[in-house]
């Protein structure tokens, strides 16, 4: 049964999620997730009935290198959050098989403590082949988790890499996740990641590793600070500052996180860069809905069907350069 056949209208389906219901709550992310012109139209309908209650949350963007710990870390600081009485929900994406498109979608299973709780609500989300580390959706998704009274929101994105710096445009502070290693803590680390951290944690301090995460936290400080100073950047150095070892699997850092993250999300509300942040956010959200929906127009419009198959004829011949055939079969509408 889809979201489609539960509720009969869309005000049903609003008032239903603003009660804080999980299963309508989940059938609505479905809803934003499908790609069939019904179900888009529908969602729509129901974003926009939604938004007045949406936008009062803090939303946490987490990414790190495969093995950080990352769904630890995340199930540790929820249930503490939802300890100091807060709700909170968990958009976990996780990638998509290029043969199959298919993927593991395990994130209940990875933090089920969480999982289970009924202040919480987490959803894995496959990314379908979308650049960038999170799912097209994710955006809606965090909204529809606000209308429902989610206060805190975590966005774990699929890894470090150069095209995820885009997650940044979805959660008003990042939250990069290292390990400690052989002193090259940095290694693996794109610069782009580097410049949208807002916060960052060496995890698994414990046991035989605490000195080692402790010293990695020291390294990972020093190396920020040189770098800003080779810049000019004054975010690295804001970052250097707010670099931390814990122990997500024992607890051990958490609270002094959990105090960043509060002090940092104040003090963009205080500056008023966090209404700023999300007035761009959102002209970024708008920006990607107008490329994708011009690329959907184009490839459905009679004429480019027709030019494009002239465009393979050519490239295969070689009398035009891929970008000289592509230019021409867009064109192709225009003139129509």
């Amino acid at each position: 049964m889809t979201a489609r056949d539960e509720f009969p209208t869309t005000k049903v389906f609003a008032e239903r999620i603003r009660a804080k219901d999980r299963v309508a709550l989940a059938r609505a992310i479905t809803l934003v997730e499908s790609t069939r012109a019904i179900d888009r139209q529908k969602a729509e309908d129901l974003l926009a009935m939604l938004i007045p209650d949406t936008g009062q949350s803090l939303r946490l963007g987490v990414s790190g290198v495969p093995g950080a710990g990352k769904s630890t870390l995340i199930e540790r600081l929820g249930m503490a959050w939802i300890q100091k009485g807060h709700r909170v929900a968990v958009l976990a994406v996780d990638p998509s098989s290029v043969r199959s498109g298919g993927s593991i979608l395990g994130d209940k299973t990875r933090m089920a403590h969480l999982a289970s709780d009924p202040q919480a609500f987490v959803r894995p989300s496959p990314t379908s082949g979308t650049l960038g580390g999170v799912a097209r959706r994710t955006r809606e998704a965090i909204l529809l988790c606000e209308a429902a009274g989610y206060d805190r929101i975590i966005v774990e994105t699929v890894g470090v890499g150069q095209s995820e710096v885009s997650a940044a445009d979805l959660v008003d502070l990042f939250l990069l996740i290292a390990l400690s290693g052989a002193g090259d803590e940095l290694q693996g680390i794109k610069r782009g990641i580097l410049e949208i951290a807002d916060l960052m944690v060496i995890n698994k301090a414990d046991g035989d590793n605490i000195l080692a995460a402790q010293r990695a936290a020291r390294m990972m400080a020093s190396s920020l600070h040189m770098l800003s100073s080779a810049d000019a950047d004054p975010h690295l150095t804001a970052v250097a500052a707010n670099v931390l070892a814990v122990s997500a699997l024992h607890g051990d850092g958490m609270d002094d996180l959990m105090e960043q993250i509060q002090k940092f999300f104040e003090s963009l509300g205080a500056s008023g860069h966090l209404e700023q942040k999300r007035t761009h956010q959102m002209k970024q959200w708008l920006d990607d809905e107008i490329n994708t929906l011009a690329v959907d127009l184009v490839r459905a419009h009679p004429a480019f069907r027709r030019a494009l198959s002239l465009a393979h004829e050519n490239i295969g011949q070689k009398t035009l350069t891929p970008s000289q055939a592509a230019r021409n079969a867009v064109q192709s509408c225009l003139k129509s």
